[in-house]
């Protein structure tokens, strides 16, 4: 059983690593055209926004969550 799991986490491993150093041959002509009109910033800040919003909404369903269970006891 260990022996499956570890094969199958050593082949997705290797999988992953071989996707990554096929993506790293390709240069993104998108990228360097945002980062040279100075727009990759905006994309940069709003994915962090999002990122930090989904971070606050699930903090805080985790404390109703939790202040639910205490009440249930």
């Amino acid at each position: 059983m260990k022996k499956n799991i570890f094969k199958r986490i050593a082949l997705f491993c290797a999988a992953t690593l071989v996707s990554l150093f096929s993506f790293a041959q390709d240069k993104v002509e998108m990228a360097s055209t945002m980062r040279s009109n100075g727009k990759i910033y905006v994309v940069v800040t709003v994915c962090l926004l999002i990122l930090i919003g989904l971070f606050v909404y699930v903090s805080s369903i985790d404390r109703k969550v939790r202040r639910l269970e205490k009440e249930m006891k």
